[in-house]
């Protein structure tokens, strides 16, 4: 499996880090997780491209996890490109309907199959997938490839989060602000150490990186360390990697 960070940040973009998107790929299997702002311009500097993509996956419906998914549904269909698969929490259906309402010019350019799904297990794109409803402000799945990668989605730290991504071999895992932001719905560095402590996982690496987070890194794993002993690592856009 080859995962592909294509946006490791937030919905305060930097220059180095666009909003939250992530390529899974095996076996000629291509999945985008979540597509916001600037996605669809990494997804043609990793080589892929947006041919390559027919099947998207939310986490949630934010929109600096969605912003993007409108304009890979007009750029699939100017490049001949006939399907998309859009699969996501509960509200899914409406949001598409939303969109295209707005922009209806777009209606029926695309078979367009949209699929709303509850935490459990289900298929998409040929992979495998276990879903589990994570703490944010809106509703929110984390999602499981085997045991291979977890991507948390946006969350708070906590437990069951922790117990569902254990024995992964790699977990992306929201870590958005440093320790002295006071913030909920999204971790920082030391509720994060502690929700990991005594957990084995592979690798892990953090992504929706608000710009609070730059130039503190070092200190943010310092943090984490002080509960968890694993690998942690801070993704960084059109970071590609490889998972036997």
């Amino acid at each position: 499996m080859r995962v592909t960070f294509l946006g490791s940040g937030s919905a305060m973009p930097t220059g180095e880090r666009f909003q939250t998107g992530i390529l899974v790929q095996e076996d000629g299997r291509t999945l985008l997780v979540d597509c916001g702002s600037g996605v669809l311009h990494r997804l043609q500097q990793s080589g892929v491209g947006y041919e390559s993509v027919s099947s998207v996956l939310l986490t949630h419906h934010h929109l600096d996890h969605v912003a993007d998914l409108l304009p890979l549904m007009k750029a699939r269909w100017l490049a001949g490109e006939e399907h998309l698969e859009v699969v996501g929490p509960q509200g899914t259906k409406s949001l598409l309907d939303d969109l295209l309402n707005v922009h209806e010019y777009m209606q029926g350019k695309l078979d367009l199959q949209v699929r709303e799904i509850v935490p459990g297990e289900f298929s998409v794109a040929g992979f495998d997938v276990s879903a589990y409803e994570t703490r944010h402000s809106l509703p929110c799945l984390a999602y499981r490839f085997g045991d291979l990668f977890t991507f948390s989605g946006d969350t708070e730290a906590f437990s069951g989060l922790a117990n569902f991504a254990e024995g992964s071999a790699i977990l992306a895992h929201d870590c958005s602000f440093p320790d002295d932001v006071d913030v909920s719905n999204h971790p920082t560095p030391e509720t994060l150490g502690k929700a990991l402590a005594g957990r084995e996982i592979g690798r892990v690496y953090l992504t929706h990186l608000y710009p609070h987070t730059d130039g503190r890194h070092d200190e943010m794993l310092e943090s984490i360390g002080a509960h968890y002993d694993g690998d942690v690592r801070f993704a960084s856009d059109l970071k590609t990697i490889s998972i036997d």
